[in-house]
């Protein structure tokens, strides 16, 4: 069947236990479309997949970068689209799964050709960053580019700060040059599937759990020794996402444990928001119910209409 599976979702969905429950039995591979999980060292507070799942069911896309190092989108779609490659020419299914929304969208719908990152430009922005915060650098995107302030949330440093980037060097906002998308071409009938929250008091609930877990299964300790490094600081994209930001800022002391927990859980449940948003913008998306007690039941159905080349049935979402 050389149709790839799509899955995606909200954190904490089950999308991952999904994904890899359907590779093991189809004998397929997982792409993981998560990126934070690309980064080695960083395993708990991105829920990777442990070393036991991955020797049974193979992993791509997981711990290929140092967190000193960036990874961008474009990137990940030549990563991704060779793994793909490689998973079916080996007669292996490709079950992509995750929640990075911007990967899926650039390697699902194209990407545009933005010019390359500026390491000059981009410690100036963190010195602005730091000296008025990114309140700030938000207000002048606003000025510069409405439409990308718009999509971008004031706390997302990391596109505030690449936006801003691109008008500088070009003179044109980004928003501009993400309408000139370079549209990759389709190899795959892909089936996409997007598993989604109903119910925000249970999914806040369940955030709080996972939370919970992971700092008894040592998140705190994972986060120091990134800390302990003298080549990471806080304005890395890897210390920059969600979870790990806010116990940086603990071991920094700016924060109690308890007051970056709470922060914590609130970004996460504001990412799942964000999550949610893209997913219901996308027609092409069959949505199942995370908490839906037939779920088994009708991923299994989608998954008989995707052998019979018929669209999986859904709801939209």
């Amino acid at each position: 069947m050389n149709k790839p599976i799509v899955i995606v979702g909200c954190t904490a969905s089950g999308k991952s236990d999904l994904g890899e429950s359907l590779a093991e039995k189809l004998r397929g591979t997982i792409m993981v479309v998560d990126s934070m999980q690309v980064y080695r060292g960083m395993d708990i507070g991105t829920a990777k997949p442990d070393q036991a799942t991955r020797e049974r069911v193979p992993h791509y896309l997981v711990d290929i970068r140092d967190p000193a190092a960036a990874y961008s989108a474009g990137e990940f779609v030549r990563d991704a689209r060779a793994a793909i490659s490689d998973s079916l020419v080996a007669g292996r299914l490709p079950v992509l799964v995750g929640g990075t929304m911007l990967y899926f969208r650039a390697l699902l719908h194209g990407i545009a050709s933005l010019p390359q990152a500026s390491a000059s430009l981009r410690v100036e922005l963190e010195a602005w960053a730091e000296r008025d915060g990114w309140e700030a650098l938000h207000r002048e995107l606003a000025r510069v580019d409405p439409p990308a302030a718009a999509r971008i949330h004031t706390n997302d440093s990391q596109r505030i700060q690449r936006a801003l980037e691109v008008y500088r060097l070009t003179g044109k906002p980004i928003s501009t040059w993400q309408q000139q998308t370079k549209v990759v071409p389709d190899d795959y009938r892909w089936l996409r599937l997007a598993l989604v929250v109903t119910d925000r008091a249970a999914h806040r609930r369940q955030l709080r759990r996972r939370w919970e877990a992971m700092l008894a299964a040592g998140l705190l300790e994972e986060v120091r020794a990134l800390h302990n490094r003298p080549d990471l600081n806080e304005n890395l994209p890897a210390i920059r996402s969600v979870g790990y930001r806010q116990l940086w800022a603990h071991l920094a002391g700016k924060a109690t444990l308890e007051e970056a927990s709470e922060l914590a859980i609130q970004a996460t449940g504001q990412l799942a928001k964000r999550q949610m948003t893209w997913i219901k913008a996308d027609p092409r998306l069959s949505c199942l119910d995370w908490a839906d007690p037939d779920l088994s039941e009708k991923f299994d159905r989608a998954l008989q209409e995707a052998r019979a080349a018929v669209r999986a049935a859904g709801p939209a979402c």
